[in-house]
């Protein structure tokens, strides 16, 4: 079915959905990102041997738009928006669609994939304090309480690492940039959820902020005088397939969907359910230790998650 848009410059006078109602399709979008951006962390992992970061997400990214656009063009989705409307959707694709991912490349040269996917968790946690500094939407008492128990859960988790490498800041380094590719990502979820007002089909909003994210990757390349390399090994291009196909095109499409439905803080619950698929795999892959104070972190993440869930007295998400 083509999903056809009123005015993109003009608010939508109807748009009075209550945001955290989740219908069945909202339940089936969820299962189906929690494996495919759960499987996406070790992927990443096997493009990090030759090619720099940022050339990595030019490939990623340049590819995926051009698979939006024709999906764009076939369901015969708008294209066409004035200058204001692609200033925010520039603002979308250099947050949500290109830095975050090279923050996160960066990361996995200083730790497993499984603990990438930690630090990501913090989708929900940190959506919560910027919905409420830019959106208005008042925190209950819930989501305080599991933002706290969120940043306890990250530091149970990497105490050890950093204790075990002590004099090495790798970790430290690696975390630091997890935590920005986070914060990306997040800043990217609130101009997503405050451009819902100018009814911009979320095909056609991809596919231009996934171009804009590419040439704002190209302008850093260019700038920081990266070299275009080429890993012609099968691992890089096969996890690229599956980065491109699923966890850009598909995945960002059902996960802007919930957004749209259900806001930023409900939307980033989901974020705690694939580092467990991450972990496992990582486990097996990688040979990633559990400790006991990562289990109590790993468990107060997804009890921080699961109060983030709750609706209380003034909720407003």
């Amino acid at each position: 079915m083509t999903e056809t848009a009123t005015d993109p410059i003009t608010p939508n006078p109807l748009e009075a959905k209550t945001l955290g109602v989740m219908s069945g399709r909202d339940f089936s979008l969820y299962a189906m990102m929690i494996i495919v951006w759960g499987t996406s962390w070790i992927a990443m992992a096997n493009q990090i041997d030759i090619v720099p970061a940022l050339i990595t997400g030019i490939y990623r990214f340049s590819i995926a738009s051009l698979i939006v656009f024709i999906w764009a063009m076939i369901g015969r989705y708008r294209l066409l928006f004035p200058l204001p409307v692609h200033l925010r959707m520039a603002l979308l694709g250099m947050c949500m669609f290109s830095t975050n991912f090279v923050m996160f490349y960066y990361a996995a040269g200083y730790m497993a994939s499984g603990l990438m996917a930690i630090i990501f968790s913090l989708t929900s946690l940190i959506n919560i304090v910027l919905s409420a500094i830019f959106l208005g939407q008042r925190p209950t008492r819930f989501g305080l309480m599991g933002a706290a128990l969120g940043l306890i859960g990250i530091g149970l988790i990497f105490w050890p690492e950093i204790a075990a490498n002590a004099g090495n800041d790798g970790v430290l380094i690696g975390l630091g940039f997890g935590l920005a590719g986070t914060f990306c990502f997040c800043t990217g979820n609130i101009i997503s959820v405050a451009n819902r007002k100018y009814n911009v089909p979320l095909v056609s909003a991809n596919a231009w902020s996934m171009f804009y994210g590419t040439l704002w990757l190209l302008f850093l390349s260019q700038l920081l005088d990266v070299p275009f390399l080429v890993d012609w090994q099968p691992k890089y291009w096969i996890a690229m397939a599956w980065l491109v196909l699923m966890a850009s095109v598909i995945a960002f499409w059902g996960y802007m969907t919930l957004l749209n439905n259900i806001g930023p803080a409900r939307a980033g619950y989901l974020t705690v359910l694939f580092p467990i698929v991450a972990l496992v795999l990582s486990t097996i892959f990688e040979n990633y230790h559990w400790t006991l104070p990562g289990l109590l972190g790993l468990v107060a993440i997804i009890a921080g998650n699961i109060l983030v869930m709750q609706k209380g007295k003034g909720a407003r998400v």
